[in-house]
């Protein structure tokens, strides 16, 4: 039995999504499926661009058919408004997420940058590198993508199923 999971990298001007199956305990395969970005204008007031970001995110959900999602948790930076404004972008995937009964696991950046890569302070090259060759893909995906599909290969790597 096969596994689709949505990887989720939330961001209130970019959401970034990659889409993976495995099968297996473990995760021993795991299979690409796409990856890219959900964009929204920096010119546009924050509700707006999180209302563009959820409807791209529910037609994404209606188009790849996940079976469960993990999302970046929230790491609180120096920033409050940065922090705020993530806050407020991992609330818009949940909701959409829930809309669609889909369970969310919730991973912190360095546990994914650890299962991932080896250790928790992996840089976005060293993530970028790394996604390409587990998936085997041709190019390395942009960042916000490729963190994605790490979120997505740590919940494979971190699941127990028999």
């Amino acid at each position: 039995m096969s596994l689709r999971i949505l990887g989720i990298d939330p961001g209130s001007l970019r959401l970034g999504y990659g889409v993976i199956e495995c099968a297996g305990a473990g995760a021993s395969t795991v299979a690409y499926v796409e990856c890219g970005v959900i964009s929204a204008s920096p010119r546009d007031a924050r509700s707006v661009r999180l209302g563009e970001i959820g409807r791209g995110l529910r037609d994404l959900i209606e188009e790849v058919r996940p079976d469960v999602v993990a999302m970046e948790e929230a790491f609180f930076g120096v920033n409050v408004q940065s922090t705020l404004a993530l806050g407020e972008a991992r609330g818009v995937a949940l909701f959409i997420a829930s809309e669609y009964g889909l369970l969310v696991s919730g991973y912190p950046p360095a546990t994914v940058k650890k299962t991932v890569v080896g250790h928790g302070r992996a840089t976005k090259g060293q993530i970028g590198y790394l996604v390409r060759a587990l998936l085997s893909l041709r190019r390395t995906p942009e960042p916000d993508a490729a963190d994605a599909l790490a979120i997505a290969i740590c919940h494979a790597r971190c699941q127990k199923r028999p």
